[in-house]
């Protein structure tokens, strides 16, 4: 799946044609933090110039090797980005909220993806091209800061994450991530937090560099120990306190979907 692949990012990938209207469009612009920053007239000048689509859950957007032309901003869906190692294993790098602009790589010049992006729900996608934005930047000092902000929180995670690979146990690695969804993803329920987004086990591994069967003992461990429990693709967590305890950081926040 990973490398050799041709064809802008929108042919040849399962994706909807489904026509949307320049108000939609326009819409879904306001809702993205960076573009809030624009002027009504900038912001109507972008919506004319960029592209919509739907992919349906499953199918990639872009995989490694593809043209690196553009940023995409997340309409309505979920989208995971990842990549593979020279054996094919997976690591999940990032999961992707509507409003959020992915594939922001590009704008450093790199002329090829070097990761892939996949709808993990049914997505609406709009691309917006490099040379859109780098006109942006160049007559809004406020749209080139944003841009810098969002590049500093992507290397922020990413060291965060390899931290915890390198120093911590997978028990460690997983208590960190459970904690992590939880803050965006936790709600509060009853006697716990539910996490609202459905991950099985090969996804927890994938993200924290382990094997399924290791993170299956070690939730099996934790629900034995009454910190969580679990269900068909779902996670509730019953102790959050003596999680967050037992690797040293703060109760979450939670933010919720």
């Amino acid at each position: 799946m990973h490398g050799g692949a041709t064809g802008p990012p929108w042919t040849n990938r399962g994706q909807s044609t489904t026509i949307v209207s320049m108000s939609e469009r326009l819409w879904y612009l306001k809702r993205c933090d960076l573009f809030q920053r624009l002027s009504p007239e900038q912001l109507t000048a972008l919506e004319t110039r960029c592209r919509m689509r739907q992919f349906p859950r499953g199918t990639p957007i872009y995989l490694p090797a593809d043209s690196a032309d553009s940023i995409m901003l997340l309409a309505q869906g979920r989208v995971k980005i990842g990549s593979y190692t020279e054996d094919g294993k997976q690591t999940i790098l990032a999961f992707i909220e509507p409003g959020e602009l992915f594939g922001e790589l590009s704008l450093l010049g790199t002329e090829e993806r070097e990761e892939y992006a996949e709808a993990v729900e049914k997505s609406t996608i709009i691309l917006i091209s490099n040379k859109v934005i780098q006109g942006l930047l160049a007559e809004n000092p406020a749209i080139s800061l944003g841009v810098t902000k969002l590049f500093g929180l992507r290397r922020q995670r990413i060291e965060r994450r390899l931290k915890y690979l390198l120093f911590r146990s997978n028990r460690e690695r997983l208590v960190h991530l459970l904690l992590e969804l939880a803050e965006k993803y936790g709600l509060p329920n009853g006697n716990g937090v539910e996490l609202r987004i459905k991950l099985s086990h090969q996804d927890l591994a994938s993200i924290i560099g382990s094997t399924r069967e290791t993170v299956t003992v070690v939730l099996g461990e934790l629900q034995a120990e009454g910190l969580l429990e679990l269900g068909r693709r779902k996670i509730r967590l019953i102790d959050i306190a003596r999680l967050a305890d037992s690797v040293n950081v703060p109760i979450p926040r939670f933010s919720g979907v």
